[in-house]
């Protein structure tokens, strides 16, 4: 029988364990983390939180000390595929279903793609509850529509990488289309159901928003351009400001 003190010892380990998982997680996926955030995270103190980075030095993670900012991971470094829990993958199924509801066909596209990727590291036995569930839901037919759009993973792309789009652009107001020169800024999903692209436009010499389902074509130059400085929670609050609905004066 474990005395009080092994029963104790253990639940520690267990609670160390998972939050050294955690950390590690964190270094995965993003580019920066400190060890306050990660103290008041876990709640835990700063000096656990030194420790907890050792230990992880310690066990062959490659994690470099930012002076004043906090750690990152190795550029390059791989760790081995995380497993997802049961409710994860439930999750993401559910999720999916409702992905069809968008009228972009590439995000469609590449939410299906992760999927399967998700799918191949799942456990035999969660695999197999994901591919059940995954058939006994199901979308109203009244609520699918036909894709009215194709270029929002295009523009993701373009938006990170600051890279200047060149679209010929159909006026809900006038008959004729416009060739834009854009520097993609930010995505909104308007109250009509429509992903919507906020960019400066280099004709305009202003932030503009396009509509998805309005681009006619769109491809990528060799222009860069500088990450702007607007904030996007403060640009809808001043369109709000001016008009009854951010999606009014959309180019």
């Amino acid at each position: 029988m474990k005395t009080d003190y092994q029963a104790m010892s253990n639940s520690t380990d267990m609670k160390r364990l998972t939050r050294l998982s955690a950390i590690l997680l964190q270094l995965q996926t993003r580019r920066l983390i400190n060890a306050t955030d990660l103290a008041e995270q876990f709640a835990v103190s700063v000096r656990t939180i030194y420790r907890d980075i050792r230990v992880l030095e310690q066990i062959g993670v490659p994690i470099a000390t930012l002076e004043g900012k906090g750690y990152s991971l190795a550029e390059g470094y791989k760790v081995p595929p995380i497993m997802f829990t049961e409710q994860e993958a439930n999750a993401l199924i559910m999720a999916g279903h409702l992905i069809r509801l968008n009228e972009d066909s590439s995000l469609i596209s590449s939410y299906r793609q992760a999927v399967d990727k998700v799918k191949a590291v799942l456990k035999y036995a969660v695999k197999d509850k994901a591919e059940l569930l995954a058939g006994r839901v199901a979308v109203s037919p009244a609520s699918l529509r036909q894709p009215a759009s194709e270029s929002l993973s295009s523009i993701q792309s373009a938006l990170t990488s600051f890279t200047v789009l060149c679209i010929t652009y159909q006026s809900e107001i006038e008959s004729e289309s416009t060739e834009r020169f854009i520097e993609p800024f930010a995505f909104y999903y308007s109250q009509q159901q429509h992903w919507t692209l906020i960019a400066f436009c280099r004709l305009r010499n202003d932030f503009r928003m396009f509509r998805l389902d309005r681009i006619r074509t769109l491809y990528h130059t060799d222009l860069r351009f500088r990450p702007h400085q607007l904030n996007l929670h403060e640009y809808l609050q001043e369109k709000e400001k001016n008009f009854t609905s951010p999606d009014k004066q959309l180019s």
